[in-house]
């Protein structure tokens, strides 16, 4: 990577960080995370990116909010990133930061940090696109990094803690369902038959009780769709994180391939997306009301 240092200062007061629905009549033990939707770039970040902004969305989970809002206006609370997740990845962890992105990195030197995502460049600051080009020209500052963490990165998070504390503090348990979208690229080379329509990871059934999956399952199966149980994705940071079965929260993370509800080259929801988000809210309902009856 080219010497060049790059400086910048966001102005976060212009931001809203993320959208939140229905955290106040609650009616079910379920939290809905959408992390990925976000396609708000600071304009300081864009002023300083050498992609566009096209490529810088193509890892973005378009309208995932949009196809759960129905769900969530039941009585389930959602937390919906509005920032791109090329800014900032919420679905990582704090520690996936490549040292090497830096000029002025306190641990430039140190070779273990990190993990996997963060080498390959999509740590919780992505070093690249989806199409693997460099979302950079030179080395980062690491303060103004650091701020885009606690401004950004926190900030969701520390909303997603409330919203699932308050939902133990009503029911005694929690379940937080997380929510993405996978390209259908991925999908269609997954499987030799099928197309995969929808991934559920629960960290290789670790992160939630069977019958919790199996419920949301079925209901999706039953309208027609083929799911892959953690594969391609058995579940993120989020999903990770937050499983605390011991304590009463589980998670499981939901993936829906782009192609059922949208034309993923140019950003726009197709004739399909209608009758998959009442399919994918039917779903959501169903494990709803089956947690009420739930004893953890």
């Amino acid at each position: 990577m080219p010497d060049k240092h790059i400086d910048f200062k966001v102005d976060y007061a212009k931001l809203k960080i993320f959208d939140e629905h229905n955290v106040k009549d609650i009616k079910y033990p379920l939290v809905l995370s959408v992390p990925h939707k976000g396609a708000v770039f600071p304009e300081e970040f864009l002023a300083n990116s050498q992609c566009s902004i096209a490529e810088l969305r193509s890892n973005e989970d378009s309208f995932v909010d949009e196809l759960v809002e129905a769900a969530s206006n039941e009585g389930i609370p959602m937390i919906a990133m509005n920032i791109a997740r090329s800014f900032v990845d919420v679905n990582r962890d704090k520690i996936e930061l490549d040292p090497t992105m830096f000029y002025n990195h306190p641990h430039a030197n140190e070779t273990n940090i990190g993990g996997r995502r963060c080498r390959v460049g999509l740590g919780v600051i992505h070093r690249i696109t989806a199409k693997n080009h460099n979302i950079y020209n030179g080395l980062l500052d690491y303060d103004e990094v650091t701020e885009r963490l606690a401004q950004v990165y926190d900030t969701y998070h520390k909303k997603l803690q409330q919203l699932i504390d308050k939902v133990i503090k009503k029911f005694g348990f929690c379940m937080v369902l997380d929510c993405h979208s996978m390209p259908s690229e991925i999908c269609s080379l997954m499987q030799d038959t099928n197309k995969i329509d929808f991934c559920l990871g629960t960290l290789f059934e670790q992160s939630c009780p069977a019958e919790m999956h199996d419920i949301f399952k079925k209901s999706l199966e039953d309208s027609g769709y083929n799911i892959s149980d953690n594969c391609p994705y058995s579940g993120a940071y989020i999903t990770f994180n937050y499983c605390q079965p011991r304590k009463g929260i589980y998670t499981m993370q939901m993936e829906i391939n782009r192609g059922l509800y949208m034309n993923e080259r140019v950003y726009k929801k197709n004739d399909a997306f209608s009758k998959l988000s009442q399919d994918i809210c039917q779903a959501i309902l169903a494990l709803g009301n089956f947690l009420l009856d739930f004893k953890k």
